[in-house]
């Protein structure tokens, strides 16, 4: 379960990437706008992307699961310039998850994980940027989870809200 709404949430991140031709590159992400080549033109894309997920949110509040999510989805693509191309990206990387999941099932740990990312990465335009921002994202959940270990309840969520604040 704890998977799959990893898988969800990576999967939501990577369509909210992809949903505007503009977004940000992977060093704007890492390093900040300050650090882009057009801090201006990034801090703008920035913005309108909070301002549409917050709409997103706002239009979306009071459902949950699986219900938010489709409403999420659908809120994020009515706000772009082609919803039906957006929609048709979606359903697109809904398919490519759920044959990765099926190619993976059954298999433990960190070989599932790296079978999912394989699977996933497959498909991608470039599939060995694809692997590579997959395995930093892993290296990065693990030193959370390193950090976070001894922790519980509420500090447990803080410890690990910390490291996105910090982005």
């Amino acid at each position: 379960m704890r998977l799959a709404l990893s898988l969800i949430g990576a999967l939501l991140a990577v369509a909210a990437a992809n949903l505007r031709a503009q977004a940000l590159t992977a060093d704007e992400a890492r390093f900040g706008c300050s650090q882009a080549k057009n801090p201006e033109a990034c801090e703008q894309r920035r913005d309108r992307m909070r301002a549409e997920r917050a709409q997103a949110e706002k239009a979306c509040e009071g459902q949950s699961g699986a219900e938010h999510r489709e409403c999420m989805l659908k809120q994020m693509c009515a706000q772009q310039r082609d919803p039906k191309a957006c929609a048709e990206r979606v359903a697109k990387m809904k398919d490519t998850a759920r044959s990765a999941r099926a190619a993976c099932q059954g298999k433990p740990g960190a070989e599932h994980e790296e079978c999912m990312m394989n699977e996933m990465c497959a498909q991608a335009k470039d599939a060995a940027r694809c692997e590579a921002e997959g395995r930093a994202r892993r290296a990065r959940r693990e030193r959370i989870r390193e950090a976070c270990k001894d922790k519980r309840g509420e500090e447990l969520r803080a410890c690990i809200r910390e490291p996105r604040a910090e982005r």
